[in-house]
């Protein structure tokens, strides 16, 4: 087997290890906030870790009232500047701790008495260090370049300190049972391997999402982009609605991530119309059954809640994503152009 895929493998046992062993770890730092009462939270990131930050943005946004920004490093590094920070939550999210551009923001963001909080899988990392509160995302070594173990890790770290922050009975329940409906969706995922062959081909795709799994369409797309060096474009539903849907003629594939929840009416209309009227080659990932019969290719979810859906969801994507580089005769471990650590300032 190849590293990624069983890394892929993994990713029950890896949920199911950060719920029993982070839970002390979010507590402390739920009380934390708690206690900081911060206005705003801002979140510091790049590549994969950034859609973490997406989950980010809706997890605490819905289930914590808590507004969301992504920071914007830059400013720390090339510019030289901090912006007001003082009454934020900031939190610093990646996988090795090693990026320098998302340390300074964490550390500017300390200097001016922002709570901080670093989201990694190496605790002696600088990110780590730098913050005053460091949660592990205990995924274990991850030896193929491209992030997937690692980042339902971050996510269920994510929904781990909400659960936590919420003082949610309900939430927590609904953590315990992730483990068996990421082993499940690793089930329904096997018959993926079978026909990805049919798309050896494609040249470029669209990836969408909303809500919740707006995160998803970015993950799975960066996942297509550096295994099998394609070019695809990721968006909100409602926002490929205003311009970007005439990019697709027949036979364009889009991955459509549709799960139950608040934003299915609006995602299966979308849905239909790609069908109908576009008729777009639709990759449906999804628990519901209407939305499964219109993909050309259907890739089914087990009966999840909606905020933890993209846990889930974005695991038959790492499988297609893999199975279309070796479909493609592309190196699945060691992409050309990618490392293990990218160290941005």
């Amino acid at each position: 087997m190849y590293h990624i895929e069983n890394e892929i493998a993994e990713q029950p046992d890896v949920i199911s290890r950060l719920i029993a062993e982070g839970g002390e770890s979010a507590r402390r730092i739920a009380d934390a906030i708690r206690q900081f009462d911060p206005q705003f939270a801002l979140i510091a990131a790049r590549g994969t870790s950034d859609n973490a930050g997406r989950y980010a943005q809706y997890l605490l946004g819905i289930q914590a009232r808590l507004p969301v920004a992504l920071a914007a490093p830059s400013i720390h590094t090339l510019y030289e500047t901090a912006p007001r920070m003082s009454r934020a939550l900031v939190i610093g999210i990646s996988q090795s701790g090693q990026s320098e551009d998302v340390r300074r923001v964490i550390a500017d963001a300390r200097l001016q008495g922002a709570l901080t909080v670093s989201l990694t899988n190496a605790p002696d990392s600088p990110i780590a260090k730098a913050a005053e509160f460091h949660m592990s995302i205990n995924a274990g070594e991850e030896i193929s370049v491209a992030a997937t173990k690692s980042y339902t890790a971050e996510l269920t770290a994510i929904a781990l300190l909400t659960a936590s922050l919420t003082n949610s009975d309900a939430m927590m329940s609904d953590l315990r049972a992730l483990p068996s409906a990421a082993a499940e969706t690793l089930h329904l995922s096997e018959p993926i391997a079978a026909w990805t062959e049919r798309y050896r081909y494609i040249e470029h795709f669209a990836s969408l999402g909303r809500s919740y799994n707006f995160c998803t369409a970015f993950e799975i797309s960066l996942k297509l982009k550096e295994l099998c060096y394609i070019t695809g474009v990721e968006y909100s539903e409602a926002d490929f609605r205003h311009g970007p849907i005439a990019l697709v003629q027949a036979g364009f594939p889009v991955l459509v991530i549709a799960p139950e929840g608040k934003t299915l009416p609006g995602m299966a209309d979308l849905l239909n119309k790609l069908v109908t009227e576009r008729k777009a080659e639709c990759l449906v990932i999804s628990n519901n059954a209407d939305a499964l019969a219109q993909g050309t290719k259907a890739l089914p979810l087990p009966q999840i809640p909606e905020w933890l859906s993209p846990i889930c969801a974005v695991i038959p994507g790492q499988l297609f994503a893999m199975h279309l580089a070796l479909a493609k005769g592309h190196s699945v471990d060691k992409p050309i152009g990618l490392t293990k650590v990218t160290v941005t300032v």
